[in-house]
């Protein structure tokens, strides 16, 4: 299964409803999980506190409010959760529930008289600009500080400050021990950084067994980014026997849980129908999802359901609107779908000036379908003055990637002496080598030369004929 996703690191499954048969009890609802949950997290239980808290964020069985969610995340990472303090993080590292002044004389005051946790939020401010003027360097020493108590939300992110090399020198080795204490502990947060350094060779030897065991350890506890990378670690075969079905239920569980990059991979597995039967509809809800998070992965493929009537009624403006969305991201085949549609006026009024502006995005990219529309747009003048110089330089770009219409472009180029001087032994190693990808009219051009002695000679000719 071909992974659409970067590697590593953060952003919920169709739940099937489940039906009380005769005789069985029914499963609480979300409503009575967040009730029982509050409770709990009331009487002070950490866990339980940042479980409320990931409610709150996502809306499950309680309305969706940021501030909330904030609120249950720093009651459990005051007592040391390092969970509520790595979503705290994610929170302050988003701005999302938190005001830019939010308490900062009181926890500075709590930091300043040795409070860890409020050492280890002061560092987050830091590192973010929430509050104070953004200092990474200060960010590193509060870190430590809190790490130096034993606070494994700030251990773990000392260790990534080290990785990134923000506010100190990268050291992916200091990164790597500061990763194993949280990791040792037994913390999904250490665990799954110190498998992303395994999977990538940093600061260790690279294992793919030790990057699956640490991982796993993480996924086991319900850790989304963890679970997402087991999934991608056997939907690639990688430490581990190639399985398309393990990938899909380990993309599903982090899926559930409303990670972006696993709904993409378990969208795409329905698409294709690779470790699942192929369902179109179920395609388009996991890339929806994804979609909305503004995974622009998942916003082009959502857009290619909707141009291609898949899944979804067919919608030209919707695969403009969700293209547009991954365009803007800078998602160079969605910039070059979107060039499409408005050279085509579907979904959108015509506008060749638009076409070729989203098609130089793709271009400068170096997508090689870009510059080769975009040399087009250039030789016959359309959404841009007519330049065959221009022409040229693009139809090069996307030759030189073996892009065989390009290369046939190019030949033509040559052999009219447009935007070029007029060269026919040019023109035929062109037409020649997009001829070897089988472009028929290279095949006809070439012959044309051979017929006029212009520019061919025998090796091409032994091949051809």
């Amino acid at each position: 299964m071909r992974n659409l996703a970067p590697m590593l690191l953060l952003a919920f499954c169709l739940v099937a409803p489940s039906f009380a048969q005769d005789g069985a009890t029914s499963l609480p609802s979300k409503e009575q999980v967040a009730s029982a949950t509050r409770l709990a997290a009331e009487r002070g239980a950490a866990s339980e506190q940042n479980k409320l808290g990931e409610m709150y964020e996502r809306g499950e069985g309680v309305a969706r409010d940021d501030v909330e969610a904030v609120r249950w995340y720093r009651k459990a990472a005051d007592q040391g959760n390092a969970d509520a303090q790595y979503n705290l993080s994610v929170m302050y590292e988003k701005g999302r529930g938190v005001a830019g002044d939010e308490a900062e004389a009181s926890i500075r005051d709590a930091a300043e008289k040795g409070n860890a946790a409020a050492q280890s939020q002061l560092g987050l401010m830091y590192a973010y600009g929430r509050g104070v003027a953004k200092d990474e360097a200060e960010a590193v020493r509060w870190y430590r500080k809190a790490g130096d108590q034993g606070s494994v939300g700030a251990q773990t992110r000392l260790g990534e400050m080290y990785r990134d090399g923000k506010g100190v020198a990268q050291d992916d080795a200091q990164a790597v021990s500061f990763f194993r204490k949280v990791a040792e502990q037994g913390y999904a947060t250490g665990q799954t950084a110190l498998a992303y350094m395994y999977d990538n060779g940093r600061g260790v030897e690279q294992s793919d067994k030790e990057a699956l065991r640490w991982y796993r350890e993480a996924a086991d506890q319900g850790f989304a980014p963890a679970q997402y990378n087991v999934g991608l670690m056997y939907d690639e075969g990688q430490g581990v026997e190639q399985d398309d079905t393990q990938a899909v239920a380990w993309y599903r569980k982090a899926a559930e849980q409303g990670y972006a990059d696993a709904q993409l991979n378990l969208g795409y597995a329905f698409d294709k129908g690779e470790g699942v039967k192929k369902d179109d509809v179920q395609a388009v809800y996991w890339y929806r999802k994804a979609a909305e998070q503004g995974n622009s992965d998942a916003q082009y493929n959502l857009g290619q359901m909707y141009d291609d009537g898949t899944g979804v009624t067919k919608d030209p403006e919707l695969a403009v609107a969700w293209w547009r969305k991954a365009a803007e991201q800078g998602h160079v085949d969605a910039q070059f779908a979107l060039g499409g549609m408005y050279l085509e006026g579907k979904g959108v009024a015509e506008d060749e000036a638009q076409a070729a502006a989203w098609f130089r995005k793709a271009a400068d990219e170096g997508l090689a379908e870009a510059q080769l529309a975009l040399g087009l747009m250039y030789e016959e003048g359309m959404g841009v003055p007519q330049d065959y110089a221009r022409a040229v330089h693009w139809y090069r770009e996307a030759a030189e990637q073996e892009d065989d219409e390009a290369q046939f472009h190019l030949g033509e180029m040559y052999e009219h002496g447009r935007g070029v001087a007029r060269d026919y032994a040019q023109a035929a190693h062109w037409y020649g080598e997009a001829a070897e990808q089988g472009n028929a009219d290279a095949k006809r051009a070439l012959r044309r030369l051979k017929a006029r002695g212009r520019g061919v000679w025998g090796s091409i000719w032994d091949w051809l004929w």
